[in-house]
């Protein structure tokens, strides 16, 4: 079945295949103490552009999300964040049950934070009473599938390093953002003065496996301690790490972007010629519209996709690195005749 419901549906790029079955030879040393996984966190930390960066491999993106924030905090501090962020809604309050620290959510209209929606809440420094603010908390690309420019990250990270906090990327579709910027990862991370980000790799081709990268010498030293404790240390290590070596030296996370991203917008224009009213900026592999709840009940029957905002009437659809212009072709066909026979 085909579907825009979600990029962690798609299947496994066939590369990526072939890396996990030439990585399947013999015996090899475990929990990542083999060639292929010091191989991979070369080659990402050289993407990083920074001397002291470290990777390491995880399952998946919640337990990305919480190893770095762990990193990051103590249980008396507070985590800034947009109020759609996926830390805040979709990880089923593992970033405050793991790290101990309080999410201050922010509303914002297009899920992305900016300075002055962060400074009210840059408060009650060393006042024992209050939760001590100590990470600022993106999405890139953000829930909304809207995209940060390397100046809107590198205000954000002047901001949290001016109140000696850290500025922390939840990279899961941080290849789309690259993708739609024409940016390298250097460019939209470290030279921007992001402190600590995930590479994602499941929804972008990969078969399972994500990456915390971190650019500072103080919060790297315990990561390792705190993915084993987290349960996220991978016994057969070499099955994450391998992949990602393909991953990038096949350039497969930008094409794979690329790819996604393309079909958005195509999908996106398609929509929008045929009367429906998108309600986000498409500048990722998702998209965003309005939909009365009859016509969708009835495109379900044929499509699955997820309600973003129900009291709104607001659905999403996201596009795969193996998106067809057939399958988008072939949902409008469907979504017009809907709407032409209501």
């Amino acid at each position: 079945m085909r579907s825009f419901g979600s990029d962690n549906n798609s299947g496994v790029h066939p590369l990526i295949i072939q890396a996990i079955a030439d990585a399947n030879i013999n015996h090899s040393v475990a929990y990542g103490d083999d060639k292929w996984t010091i191989e991979a966190a070369k080659v990402i930390n050289n993407l990083s552009g920074s001397e002291n960066a470290t990777t390491h491999f995880v399952l998946n993106g919640t337990g990305a999300n919480v190893i770095a924030l762990q990193a990051c905090t103590q249980s008396f501090n507070s985590i800034i964040c947009a109020s759609t962020a996926h830390i805040a809604v979709d990880e089923c309050g593992a970033p405050v049950k793991i790290t101990g620290c309080a999410l201050k959510e922010i509303d914002t209209p297009d899920g992305k934070l900016t300075p002055e929606l962060v400074k009210p809440f840059l408060s009650g420094f060393g006042f024992e009473h209050h939760s001590q603010p100590k990470v600022i908390a993106i999405s890139q690309t953000t829930e909304m599938g809207t995209a940060y420019s390397p100046d809107e990250v590198r205000a954000l990270a002047d901001l949290a390093h001016s109140h000696d906090m850290y500025l922390f990327v939840d990279g899961t579709r941080l290849a789309n953002a690259c993708a739609y910027l024409d940016v390298s990862l250097k460019e939209i991370t470290t030279d921007c003065g992001v402190d600590i980000f995930t590479l994602g790799g499941t929804k972008n081709g990969l078969m399972i496996g994500e990456a915390v990268v971190s650019v500072r010498s103080e919060l790297s030293k315990n990561i390792k301690y705190i993915r084993k404790q987290t349960t996220q240390l991978f016994s057969k290590m070499r099955f994450i790490s391998a992949q990602f070596i393909t991953y990038i030296e096949q350039d497969i996370w930008l094409s794979n972007a690329r790819k996604s991203n393309q079909s958005a917008q195509l999908l996106a224009e398609m929509m929008t010629e045929i009367g429906v009213k998108l309600t986000q900026k498409v500048q990722s592999n998702a998209v965003f519209f309005e939909l009365s709840d009859d016509l969708t009940e009835q495109l379900r029957q044929q499509y699955y996709f997820y309600d973003w905002d129900a009291s709104k009437q607001e659905r999403r659809l996201v596009c795969s690195w193996d998106t067809t212009e057939e399958d988008i072709k072939s949902f409008i066909g469907y979504l017009s005749l809907l709407i032409s026979n209501n």
